[in-house]
């Protein structure tokens, strides 16, 4: 009967929406915001306050069919080092927009594969970074890892240059869900691969796991799910395969395998969480987990968790500056993304003085507002609608509004609304991003815009 339940939620509400890593989000994003406004945006931050930086590398050894990243097979070792030099390059003129050499708490390196950079190509994006910008003794230093091509000499240069986390791409070990996806690693090399890390140091794992590959089962993916577990990554982030072969045509090499229905996609989430759960780790949110002593259980404990395109994350800073092809940046006033190819972007590059900005969005102070309630939705599962509104000085009317459209959540036990507290039951975590979607001003229910809700 409790599956019954639960399917009958799912066909009320499946489809797809935005996974709120921003408001507005990347739909919005328009071409006449760019270079122009971004520099304003920069030069007016305020220079007591701290920055965080995100370096996208758009480069791996092998394609993965299900990857929706922005990222190409590249196996030119001048044309990674010449890419490293470009990166090199924005950060210096990010610092002189900045004006003042800007405190750095969080730096993460994303991708593609961040450790395609040849080894001297990587000294030089950190020493940049380190001249440039003030990196806090307690500094957040992360960066994502293929387990199939991560070399001895490579984990202890992370080492050296001061990594203090790792995150492994896993996905799932399942030798047909592996072949299908293009991505052979067995448990072993997974688990090799966190032993090493760990042997240098390097004080925190996060592994990635997907449900709803192709020929993935409930079988494949508690197997799966147990065996990691046992390996005690210190998070994980638990995605639904967003399959949106219009936008990654490398996902259409996907179309002759066996995709999850949508109850199968549902239950596959739900063991994950079950297994977490019973091995002690703490949910984050929708799709994160965390091990007690993670800083990310401690932010959720204290309200101080928040999220950008990164996921969730316990970084409070209040400008997240994105370098590299297709980073995106965040500032109070505006988001922005650099131009995605990583040709256009070294194209822009070339020319002196600009940065290689492509589209983007100003913010409104309703969006500020609604992000408000979005955001801590997602990452505190409640909200004080009445505080939230008189805080942004946004009309009263809409507490009658916002209660009216969020009746079907509550009706079906997903939310408790009280004096205008709204709060996300354990029945409705799995469906945050739905109730998020009430607040979504901008949103518009089309197939081809967002991912699939679960």
């Amino acid at each position: 009967m409790k599956r019954k339940v639960s399917l009958n939620r799912l066909a009320r509400y499946e489809g797809n929406v935005p996974r709120y890593t921003s408001y507005p989000t990347a739909v919005q994003f328009d071409n006449n915001v760019g270079f122009r406004a971004y520099k304003q945006w920069l030069q007016a931050f305020p220079q007591d306050e701290p920055v965080s930086l995100y370096i996208h590398v758009p480069f791996c050894d092998e394609l993965c069919k299900f990857c929706a990243c922005n990222t190409q097979v590249v196996h030119q070792a001048n044309v990674r080092i010449v890419y490293g030099d470009f990166l090199c390059e924005e950060l210096r003129r990010l610092a002189v927009l900045l004006k003042t050499r800007r405190q750095v708490n969080f730096i993460h390196f994303g991708g593609g594969t961040p450790t395609t950079l040849p080894i001297e190509a990587m000294k030089k994006v950190m020493s940049a970074i380190r001249t440039l910008f003030l990196i806090q003794d307690c500094a957040d230093i992360s960066i994502e890892l293929d387990p199939r091509h991560i070399s001895k000499d490579y984990l202890d240069l992370l080492s050296l240059l001061g990594v203090t986390r790792v995150s492994i791409g896993v996905q799932d070990i399942a030798p047909e869900v592996q072949r299908a996806c293009g991505r052979i690693q067995n448990f072993e090399l997974i688990a090799d691969c966190i032993e090493r890390v760990r042997q240098k140091n390097i004080k925190s794992v996060n592994c990635d796991l997907i449900y709803g590959l192709p020929n993935q089962t409930a079988v494949s993916v508690r197997n799966t799910i147990k065996a990691i577990a046992t390996l005690k990554p210190d998070r994980l982030a638990v995605f639904g395969y967003a399959h949106v072969p219009w936008k990654f045509k490398r996902q259409t090499l996907l179309e002759g395998e066996v995709l999850p229905n949508p109850a199968e996609r549902f239950e596959q989430r739900q063991i994950i969480d079950d297994v977490l759960k019973h091995e002690g780790y703490h949910v984050i949110g929708f799709d994160h987990y965390a091990l007690p002593h993670d800083s990310m259980s401690k932010a959720v404990s204290h309200h101080t968790l928040h999220r950008n395109f990164q996921g969730y994350t316990v970084d409070n800073a209040k400008a997240l500056l994105g370098v590299g092809a297709s980073s995106i940046s965040i500032l109070p006033q505006g988001i922005v993304q650099n131009q995605p190819s990583s040709l256009a972007y070294q194209k822009i590059m070339q020319k002196p003085d600009i940065l290689p900005i492509a589209r983007g969005v100003e913010r409104t102070v309703e969006d500020l507002f609604r992000w408000e309630i979005i955001e801590r939705l997602m990452c505190d599962l409640q909200i004080d609608l009445q505080k939230v509104i008189n805080q942004y000085k946004q009309e009263p009317s809409l507490l009658g509004e916002f209660q009216e459209k969020l009746r079907p959540f509550e009706e079906d036990g997903m939310i408790i609304i009280h004096n205008y507290v709204v709060k996300v039951t354990e029945k409705g975590r799995p469906f945050l991003r739905n109730i998020a979607v009430i607040f979504d001003v901008y949103y518009r229910v089309a197939p081809h815009r967002h991912a699939q809700a679960i």
